[in-house]
């Protein structure tokens, strides 16, 4: 029910904007790739640090655009854009009105963000995409490289993320380095789970860096003791235990 009333709240936002009814179905594609998404850690992550519903739900729906846009740009540079018909023409576009549309909603007067907040968040996730450009041109993966990608395209983008969400509210402090280690410990086990690339063709030393390095994120998570990182936890612990070597 909490991603429900997140993406629902994000189906509200778009259908007031009133787009031509052609680029509102090629955006409404876009978020249905994206969900259920972080949804579910949004809306409980920003429970548990007591934001107002109506701020829980303007937050969490921009930074739920923000991702999407996001994903979209993953799924054009894999060639796993298969939710339109032309990728290439139609991607750019609603890459570009999302990203757009999530600055808009978060700041916001029902966002309630500060301005500092925002444009530091906004500008670690601009750092975030910088290791992309690594990502595409490796032509052999490493614990370092991996480490190196990892952290910008996974552990900025949550901390970013979870800046904005616990802007204002008790857990703002812990946003960086939970985000970070969210970011990574997640990305580390979707890797391992999807037998990635950038994990399986690793000689099998480096395989162990990196997962004794997700094994310390997760150690991280656990120091926090929030209700809304154990939930994800709950998710990532059993899938690291798989590979020893």
């Amino acid at each position: 029910m909490s991603a429900g009333a997140l993406y629902q709240e994000a189906l509200r936002v778009l259908r007031r904007m009133e787009l031509p009814e052609v680029s509102e179905r090629d955006v409404l594609a876009t978020l249905e790739a994206g969900q259920p998404g972080p949804l579910s850690l949004f809306y409980e992550a920003g429970a548990e640090a007591g934001l107002p519903r109506r701020v829980l739900l303007t937050r969490g729906t921009g930074l739920f655009f923000s991702f999407c846009a996001g994903n979209l740009a993953d799924d054009l540079i894999d060639g796993d854009c298969t939710y339109h018909a032309q990728p290439l023409r139609v991607g750019p576009f609603v890459q570009f009105l999302l990203q757009n549309l999530a600055f808009a909603t978060l700041a916001g007067e029902d966002a309630q963000v500060p301005a500092p907040v925002l444009s530091e968040a906004t500008r670690t996730l601009a750092l975030a995409a910088g290791p992309q450009a690594l990502e595409v041109r490796a032509r052999q993966w490493t614990a370092p490289l991996f480490r190196q990608v990892a952290e910008g395209i996974a552990g900025q983008q949550w901390e970013a993320y979870l800046r904005v969400l616990w802007a204002g509210t008790v857990l703002e402090p812990r946003a960086a380095e939970a985000g970070r280690a969210l970011g990574v410990a997640a990305h580390v086990v979707e890797d391992i789970r999807s037998r990635d690339v950038r994990f399986t063709s690793m000689p099998p030393e480096d395989r162990d860096v990196v997962v004794g390095w997700a094994r310390g994120a997760v150690q991280a998570l656990r120091r926090h003791d929030l209700r809304c990182l154990d939930a994800a936890l709950r998710r990532i612990e059993p899938i690291l235990p798989e590979v020893e070597s």
